[in-house]
């Protein structure tokens, strides 16, 4: 008897730093609540790849679409809190959507911040056709249309979206929203003509701008992004303060045990600090986090501001989901 109470005793004791001692015993999935192919995705994968060689398992991505990326986090918070699904999301998903969305869960109490990711400033670029070639000339042409023009969105609530009203409280233009499953099929139709702007996450246009099939006219930042120097901020370049960031976290269901947590956020920082790494995001035109807001408290606390900021804009302009 006095076996079985000490081995109890010890279960007690040590049990709680059991999860990461045998975490992970299986692939791990980051759930990206976009399309493939858009910037969502492309950094998932680059630090997937990375992030396997320090948990010891594969680390897959799935795209799950729909609702702004309220589809995607809906079926994080569900899954078990037992750090093998990760919501990776961001501005739009994570706080945003929370002002859009009848969601059935809340965006900080249903979850466990892990680590704040890059954060990637937003670009005003239009379709090819479009005949301004400076950010001044695109205004101007943008107000000489007999009609609203038509700018592309990841959804409501998404990052795309959340920009597209920021520009036009800053412009004064009215703009036609076009929802789409990510900011990738967007880009797709911006390509192809079908639609006229996005103001787009810099990773996902930077290709495209550089392939010379769509026009770039600033940088929604205060300083240019070093892999596209040569495009203005929109202070250079005529929209003075028209700035925003979408930062991008990493985030588990509520209940998940702490040092499992621990684990996920070891193998995410370090992911970050490989210089390989480093220099695939950079060339995205992403930034890198200071490393004092590397821990899931920081994210916590960023994630809880970025609401206080972005919900009261959201809500005054009454943005409604078809």
């Amino acid at each position: 008897m006095r076996k079985i109470i000490l081995a109890a005793i010890a279960v007690l004791a040590f049990g709680g730093g059991g999860a990461a001692q045998s975490f992970p015993s299986r692939p791990v999935t980051i759930i990206v609540p976009f399309s493939a192919g858009g910037p969502s995705d492309a950094m998932a994968r680059i630090l997937a790849e990375r992030m396997k060689a320090s948990l010891g398992e594969q680390v897959l991505v799935e795209n799950v679409t729909g609702a702004g990326g309220s589809v995607g986090v809906g079926r994080a918070v569900r899954s078990p809190p037992d750090g093998y699904t990760i919501s990776f999301g961001h501005l739009g998903t994570h706080v945003a959507n929370g002002a859009v969305y009848k969601l059935g869960y809340d965006l900080v109490t249903d979850l466990e911040p892990v680590a704040l990711l890059p954060s990637n400033p937003m670009i005003i670029v239009s379709k090819k056709a479009v005949p301004a070639t400076s950010l001044k000339e695109f205004l101007a042409w943008l107000k000489a249309q007999p009609a609203a023009p038509i700018a592309g969105t990841a959804g409501a609530g998404s990052g795309s979206h959340i920009a597209g009203l920021y520009f036009e409280n800053v412009s004064g233009i009215k703009l036609q929203y076009v929802p789409y499953r990510g900011t990738g099929p967007a880009m797709n139709d911006l390509v192809s003509g079908q639609i006229d702007m996005i103001v787009d996450q810099t990773s996902n246009s930077i290709g495209q701008v550089r392939a010379g099939n769509i026009r770039a006219y600033a940088i929604t930042a205060s300083k240019r992004v070093e892999s596209a120097s040569d495009i203005p901020t929109v202070d250079e370049a005529g929209l003075p303060g028209f700035h925003m960031t979408l930062w991008s976290g990493l985030w588990v269901p509520k209940g998940t045990p702490k040092d499992v947590i621990a684990k996920l956020n070891m193998a995410t920082v370090e992911a970050l600090n490989d210089p390989a790494v480093r220099k695939q995001l950079e060339n995205l035109g992403l930034q890198m986090p200071p490393k004092d807001k590397l821990t899931p408290e920081a994210l916590g606390a960023w994630q809880k501001a970025e609401i206080a900021k972005w919900w009261p804009m959201i809500k005054a302009a009454n943005v409604k989901v078809d």
